[in-house]
């Protein structure tokens, strides 16, 4: 159980607990106990699943030991936790084992690859039949103390594991021209098709095909009986109907027969494709794709910390990583790989190296001061006392005890918090007694996020002490020695980029210390497959490990014509370029909104200003930065020079709202007059100017109240840094009466300088990506990208179209239409052309700019457009200005979806785009109505303001329910958790629940809104900006409408007032404002419910299960 802020008092929880024994209960879990971190959400998960996952422990482990003379009654058994340390089987609990499997393989290569005397740091790249872990070791554990596993966030100490593929298991697909590996996973059962189970395609079979595992060296374990081998004969039947599939599409799209009449950019694309693949080149193409995919997370783990990837040694472990060990290398431009002689059960070997750790921790709310030193230095003794005293019962003397003191840092008034060691900053006057913290936390700070804040006091959140009971247990083997060559047990024949060549093959526990071994061959022994690679070196070190030496990748000799395993590639590394520059963004800033909130996007876009690849997918960012960027191609032309980068924000310029600050920079090259790429990067300032703190005013009526404005400012010129010219602008609102300038100048200026930052990172590897391929190879498969995504909406329509004309109407127009709360209709009809797999939409009939802020500019509409396309299409398709090519777009003018230029637009950005898609979406007969609003809530005072957004009910659909309390659509922001919120903000979070009965009726029910009371402790001004209060989300097919939502304000004295869907009002202590969101409209008529619903058979292991922190950091970005 978890009490809210029950860390403050644990009185109360504790009592609880109690009371639930007495009851008769066998296991009690108690958060304060289970995990003493601030935030109760995660707390409250923790607990839960410590609470299911313990009792489940305990029963393995009294059958485990009943299998033993005396149930191991006095021997010392130990269990791995997810943290990489020891402990013993009385202490094993739920909430820390959920990754104790990976740990070991973790404990295992840091202990067997890293050298404390080179102090060169080790990638671990652990890939099996089922999934690839990814972790970093550079002399310390890198530890999280908050992830999410299965969609449950744990909130305990656990090693940063990432898992980020499918593994061996990886299936493979080939979609609308694309080469796709995963995320789908064949599991163990059924398993890729060569284990004879009728499995489907996996990246097993490929490196299967390619000649780079040799059935004869696997066991005979395979098919229904298990006893029969690898069946080469069973990939290869998969893999020959694949390649018949991937050229019939090739050969059809070359003569230009797949999309119709009028699109020459789609067709001219795949025109000069090679007709003709052989089974090699596919299966090769798979592995190719597989690698690139792998590299993304790893660089993103490196480089979210400040780490130059190719720094790193690569240590590879698992069954299934040898084979492409050295590929990934090779692609991060690492030059050393290291494979242990045990590298197959690394994990399990790990564990006889590891130490018996006992942690303890406790909450803390200090200030890291002289003041207050005395008192930490008190708690720190006896918590680090506890832990000794733990380990001395558990035989452990005190020589082979050590302590380690972490304090969890944060800068005042910022969430973004570090667990720091004072190792290497040992205590002075101006410190606590175990060590420079300050000194510490300002080092990785500036290592992590590349600045500090110099006069911002520094917060302790928690104490932690880690205790280590050392094993003293090392890995001492010696391999033998000798003087001659190594022998091959045989040759066979090996597929690599330059087709079959003959490959050695050397079985492992033959070869000696002294042994070089030139690629290509394949070293194997009874766990797993290396594969050398031809320019590769493989060295036995004394201990029997294999150390790999990898020439650097050299240039690629790529032609412009259409290679369609190069398209996946290049689909990732432009995705990968938008991702690193939202890592040096979210680094460098130094706002909440950009640094914590993660309120960014950042993109490439071609020399037309067409958006390539965008990261990550933020919906209302979508369309309208490919706007801005092609609104200043034909406002500068020209007069764009390098060293210029360009800051816009403005409607008509593609703009959303004015606090999205876009910042452009186009990108040249030798030789070439104008910009052949342009990069972006869009964040939201918290301030920058207005009528309201927080530049979101409720009743806005004309855009200069909402704050600065700039259409085609030059923030940067020949390299400089216009600081002068863009501070005037910024605090050139409070000309306008009742308005002010930017009340942040100093974030706004540090946030815009992270933005070019960014921009340059994305051009520096721009740059590298045209010196690698050569600019006409790079910018052909721009287009060959968007082409792509452009074939699969048209696809799309196609499959609409041929559905219409199956049913009575067999229309191949769609019209829909919804309303604003003031009335105003948004009306749509789209019209198909399903021989080209195009569409018009046509948004005629929609109601005039309204006197208001709900006015939404055409990017907007484009935005919301490509986020309901991309559902549509229902598969994974790059997000580009290609999704757009098949679709024209009408707007009338001065309507409320094409606004003046001097409109407010501060609503039409988190209301109106939803209303949007609402329309798109009862056109196509997707899915009722979602609570189509964002529920935007602000409150302040002269000292302190906070602005969230709040869930509500999703519409259901042809086969499911609508989800109670999520956010959808166009946002999907977190709320601040209830215990953050309390603490730091005047306010009691009184109620916050789901709304029963909000959802609408149908055969498929619409989700719940929720309902969110806030009790208010002193004086603010509560601002509200909604919709959906007057209108009610649609049902569709006969299901009825959601809830419309409600705003109430209890006063102090008794009486109740509702102050409607938009608010600004001055409120007093004891005043409580009570929130009710609209539900989810349902589907199909209730009275169906009875008939037999279409099943849908649901896949084993449809999924890998991500998790790690580059995991956390892409959804928290997604939840913006």
């Amino acid at each position: 159980m978890a009490v809210l802020m029950c860390l403050r008092w644990s009185a109360h929880e504790k009592a609880v607990g109690s009371l639930a024994r007495k009851l008769g209960f066998t296991q009690v879990s108690l958060s304060s106990e289970v995990m003493p971190m601030i935030r109760a959400v995660p707390r409250g998960y923790t607990v839960c699943a410590d609470a299911y996952l313990t009792p489940k422990i305990r029963q393995y482990l009294r059958g485990f030991t009943s299998g033993f003379r005396g149930g191991l009654k006095d021997v010392d058994v130990l269990f791995m936790q997810s943290d990489g340390g020891l402990t013993p089987m009385g202490q094993f609990c739920g909430s820390r084992a959920v990754l104790s499997g990976p740990a070991g393989g973790v404990v295992g290569y840091a202990v067997t690859s890293y050298s404390s005397t080179e102090n060169k740091p080790v990638i671990g790249f652990d890939m099996g039949g089922t999934s690839t872990d990814v972790s970093r070791y550079a002399g310390q554990y890198e530890h999280v103390f908050e992830a999410t596993t299965a969609g449950v966030t744990l909130q305990a100490p656990q090693l940063d594991i990432n898992t980020v593929a499918a593994g061996g298991g990886s299936r493979l697909f080939f979609r609308s021209g694309m080469f796709v590996v995963g995320p789908e996973s064949a599991g163990a059962h059924p398993g890729p098709a060569c284990y004879r189970k009728g499995g489907p395609l996996t990246v097993t079979d490929a490196n299967l095909a390619l000649g780079r595992l040799l059935p004869a060296f696997f066991p005979r374990i395979f098919g229904p009986g298990e006893n029969e081998p690898l069946s080469s004969e069973e990939t290869m039947r998969h893999f020959r109907q694949l390649t018949k599939e991937i050229n019939l599409f090739l050969s059809a799209q070359s003569q230009g027969g797949a999309n119709g009449p009028g699109q020459a950019r789609s067709s001219g694309a795949a025109r000069g494709s090679k007709t003709e693949m052989s089974v090699e080149a596919v299966a090769m193409g798979f592995i190719r794709v597989a690698n690139e995919a792998m590299c993304r997370p790893i660089r993103a783990l490196t480089q979210a910390k400040g780490h130059d990837t190719s720094k790193h040694v690569l240590a590879c472990f698992g069954g299934a990583g040898g084979q492409h060990a050295c590929a990934i290398a090779r692609a991060l431009g690492m030059k050393t790989v290291f494979i242990h002689k045990y590298s197959g059960v690394l994990s399990a070997y790990g564990l006889a190296l590891a130490d018996v750790v006992e942690e303890v921790q406790e909450p803390c709310s200090l200030q890291y001061e002289s003041r207050s030193f005395t008192e930490l230095d008190r708690r720190v003794d006896l918590l680090s006392q506890r832990c000794q005293d733990t380990l001395r019962a558990r035989g452990f003397n005190s020589s082979q005890i050590q302590t380690e003191v972490f304090l969890h840092l944060r800068y005042e008034g910022t969430d973004c918090a570090l667990m720091v060691t004072a190792t290497g900053y040992p205590g002075n006057p101006q410190s606590c007694r175990a060590g420079d913290f300050r000194s510490a936390f300002t080092k990785r700070y500036l290592k992590e996020f590349g600045f500090t804040i110099p006069d911002r006091p520094i917060m302790v959140d928690d104490i932690r002490i880690r205790g280590s009971g050392m094993s003293g247990i090392k890995s001492v083997t010696q391999t033998k020695s000798d003087c001659g060559p190594a022998k091959a047990a045989t040759v066979t024949k090996c597929y690599f980029e330059d087709g079959y060549l003959d490959t050695s093959v050397y079985l492992w526990e033959e070869l000696s210390c002294d042994h070089s071994i030139p690629g290509p061959a394949m070293i194997i022994d009874k766990n797993s497959t290396i594969l050398v690679e031809p320019g590769c070196t493989a060295q036995l070190t004394e201990k029997g490990d294999v150390c790999i030496s990898v020439e650097t990748d050299s240039l690629c000799a790529l032609g412009t014509e259409l290679n369609a395993i190069q398209l996946s590639i290049f689909s990732h590394r432009f995705m990968s370029i938008a991702e690193q520059m939202g890592r040096v963004l979210q680094r460098t800033s130094i706002s909440t909104n950009i640094k914590e909130r993660l309120d960014f996007s950042c993109a490439v876009f071609g020399p037309d200003g067409g958006l390539v690849s965008n990261a990550p997918h933020i919906p209302v960012h979508l369309g309208a930065m490919q706007e801005t960027v092609q609104y200043q191609i034909k406002a500068l032309g020209s007069s764009l020079k390098e060293g210029d980068v360009i800051l816009s924000n403005h409607p008509c310029a593609g703009g959303s709202h004015l606090p999205d600050l876009t910042v452009i920079t186009p990108v040249f090259w030798r030789g070439v007059s104008g910009p052949v790429f342009f990069v972006a990067s869009r964040g939201h300032h918290a301030d920058i100017g207005g009528i309201t703190p927080g530049s979101m005013p409720p009743h806005s009526k004309s855009l200069q109240e909402e704050g600065a404005v700039f259409i085609s400012f030059k923030l940067v010129t020949g390299g400089v840094f216009q600081e002068q010219a863009v501070t005037e602008a910024l605090m050139a609102p409070a000309q306008y009466p009742g308005c002010s300038g930017t009340r942040n100048l100093h974030d706004n200026l540090s946030d815009l300088r992270a933005q070019v930052a960014a921009n340059q990172r994305g051009s520096l590897l721009v740059g590298e990506l045209i010196d690698h391929y050569g600019l006409p190879v790079v910018q052909a498969y721009m287009g060959y990208i968007q082409s792509n995504a452009e074939l699969a909406v048209r696809d799309m329509l196609k499959e609409f179209a041929r559905r219409r004309q199956q049913q009575q109407t067999g229309s191949l127009e769609v019209e829909s239409e919804d309303f604003m709360d003031d009335g105003t209709p948004i009306r749509l009809r789209v019209k198909i052309n399903e021989q080209e797999g195009s569409a018009v939409f046509d948004f005629t009939g929609t109601g005039p700019e309204v006197w208001g802020n709900c006015n939404a500019p055409r990017a907007i509409t484009l935005s919301a457009l490509i986020y309901c396309l991309r559902c549509m299409v229902g598969q994974d398709i790059p997000l580009n200005q290609g999704c757009l090519a098949p679709i024209k777009v009408i707007i009338p003018p001065g309507s409320i979806l094409q606004p003046s230029h001097s409109a407010a637009v501060v609503g039409g950005n988190v209301l109106t785009s939803q209303r949007v898609v609402d329309v798109i979406f009862r056109a196509f007969e997707v899915c009722a109505a979602s609570q189509g609003c964002m529920n935007n809530v602000s409150f302040g005072s002269e000292r302190s303001g906070y602005y969230e957004t709040v869930a509500g009910g999703a519409g259901a659909g042809p086969g499911w329910h609508g989800r109670s309390g999520v956010h959808s659509h166009m946002t999907n922001t977190r709320i601040t958790d209830p215990e953050i919120l309390e603490k730091r903000y005047p306010v009691v979070l009184e109620q916050f629940s789901l709304r029963p009965g909000s959802g609408g009726a149908g055969q498929y029910r619409g989700g719940d809104g929720v309902i969110r009371k806030l009790l208010f402790r002193e004086k603010v001004v509560l601002s509200v900006l909604t919709e959906r209060r007057s209108t009610q989300p649609y049902g569709l097919n006969g299901g009825e409408s959601g809830a419309a939502g409600l705003n109430l304000l209890h006063r102090a004295d008794g009486r109740v007032l509702n102050v409607g869907a938009k608010t600004s009002v001055s409120l007093d202590p004891g005043d409580m404002f009570s929130l009710h969101t609209p539900g989810g409209g349902g589907y199909g008529k209730e009275e169906d419910g009875d008939e037999p619903q279409p099943s849908k058979r649901r896949r084993l292991n449809e999924t890998f299960i991500e998790r790690g922190s580059v995991f956390e950091y892409r959804r928290a970005q997604e939840s913006v």
